[in-house]
């Protein structure tokens, strides 16, 4: 049969997505092509702010109205939270709503299916769901996948190894820390992992098929060890020494769990970028403490200086969020204050939505009116773009080594750096998924 994937949200789900898909293909059955009429669409949701919520919606309203006849399977953190509902509501052109644990029993239903041209004649669509903080299981996913502007899976073969430059390896699903205005808990469950050594079969396999780059992706990567007794440290340590040519990216680590140790190690590793994605979310202690955060500003700044005492010229992202309740025009000039002052290279700016079984929906606490939100985060984005150009002139004139990727777009290439700097450069296919030693320049 004829699929199609439309995957919304994270990194997380774009592996998951990709796992599914090279099952479906492995079986026999084929990607529907653009434009084509698919037999299954397969949609997985994100449901980190509401806007998450109504692209999803959307999402669902465009493959019906483009494949009236196919079977649409819903799945992933936004079918979750709506099949926990006594009747679904957002989610009435889907035939399946799969949680996030059952979204694993997409082959066999898609296997179910074949030669049928509709899931169900039922009026309400058929919903599987587990309750997910009861779930102890770990799925894993690699990606080897890239994706469209429409947010189409494109899935690559094991053959086609000039397409499997970058891989996404996922090593820990869930989260524990409940912070009052996220659902995340709710959708993806308890944090779980699988053991090392299964981790470490995985990455070596994706470096023998062709992958230059491995980026390890979860919901909170640096909570691994919790159902193994191992550590994150541990799991590095063993990454680093996987046979072959080829580049570790860390994602997002929470700053009370980013170690010390942690920063030495990728300061001393061989093969692990020097790239830090880190979650502040507010620079104001108070509005930390209402958001049930597991650190102060204090503890991320010195996260922040160490990593630029090890690795002066990392690249360091951070997460903030603007708007949650209870955030004052003083704590917001006060977080301003301290962002500004932080030595990092980009800030991913998040507008607070309010979120249904949060505790923060709760909080008997003043709401930011949302065109007051829109101008923090407006300043934010200013000043992220401020830090961004700073940190690339910083780069200037500075060797670095980038990794070109396979799409030539008008006779041109690009690539990343390991700290993550884009390049371009005239499109040579003997360059493709390889490295090169460059001068930076802007």
């Amino acid at each position: 049969m004829k699929i199609r994937f439309v995957t919304l949200g994270c990194k997380l789900n774009f592996a998951e997505s990709s796992a599914l898909g090279r099952s479906l293909l492995a079986s026999g059955h084929t990607r529907a092509k653009d434009g084509e009429q698919a037999d299954i669409c397969i949609l997985n949701t994100c449901t980190v702010t509401d806007t998450a919520d109504h692209k999803c919606r959307q999402a669902l309203s465009r493959l019906r109205r483009e494949n009236p006849d196919a079977t649409i399977i819903v799945t992933g953190c936004y079918a979750q939270l709506t099949a926990e509902l006594p009747k679904p509501k957002g989610l009435e052109d889907a035939d399946y709503i799969l949680g996030n644990d059952a979204k694993f029993e997409i082959p066999e239903i898609v296997k179910r299916l074949e030669n049928r041209q509709k899931a169900t004649d039922a009026k309400e669509p058929i919903v599987l769901s587990t309750t997910i903080r009861e779930v102890d299981t770990f799925h894993g996913a690699l990606s080897f996948s890239h994706v469209d502007s429409e947010g189409e899976e494109q899935h690559t073969t094991i053959a086609d190894r000039s397409q499997r430059t970058r891989c996404f390896l996922k090593v820990q699903d869930g989260c524990n820390y409940f912070c009052t205005y996220c659902t995340i808990p709710y959708a993806r469950g308890k944090s779980r992992n699988p053991h090392i050594a299964e981790l470490v079969r995985e990455a070596q396999q994706a470096v023998s098929d062709g992958a230059k780059e491995i980026v390890l992706t979860g919901v909170n990567i640096a909570d691994f060890g919790r159902s193994t007794g191992e550590t994150f440290l541990q799991l590095l340590q063993a990454l680093d020494n996987l046979e072959g040519e080829y580049r570790l990216r860390i994602g997002s680590c929470e700053p009370n769990l980013l170690s010390l140790e942690i920063i030495d190690f990728v300061a001393d590793s061989r093969h692990i970028a020097p790239h830090f994605h880190i979650p502040l979310q507010s620079g104001s202690n108070e509005v930390l403490q209402i958001m049930k955060r597991h650190y102060t500003r204090e503890l991320f700044a010195e996260r922040v200086a160490y990593i630029r005492k090890r690795l002066p010229y990392a690249f360091i992202g951070v997460d903030c969020m603007v708007g949650v309740r209870g955030e004052t025009e003083t704590n917001f000039i006060d977080y301003l204050s301290f962002v500004e002052q932080l030595d990092v290279s980009q800030l991913h700016v998040f507008t607070y939505s309010e979120r249904a079984r949060t505790r923060m929906v709760e909080m008997d606490l003043p709401v930011v009116p949302p065109t007051e939100s829109k101008r923090r985060s407006d300043i934010l984005h200013r000043l992220s773009e401020q830090k961004t150009k700073a940190f690339y002139a910083a780069n200037y004139g500075r060797q670095a080594c980038v990794l070109w990727e396979s799409r030539n777009d008008k006779g041109q290439m690009a690539g990343f750096t390991e700290n993550y700097l884009r390049v371009t450069a005239q499109y040579a296919p003997n360059k493709v998924n390889t490295f090169e030693t460059i001068i930076y320049h802007l």
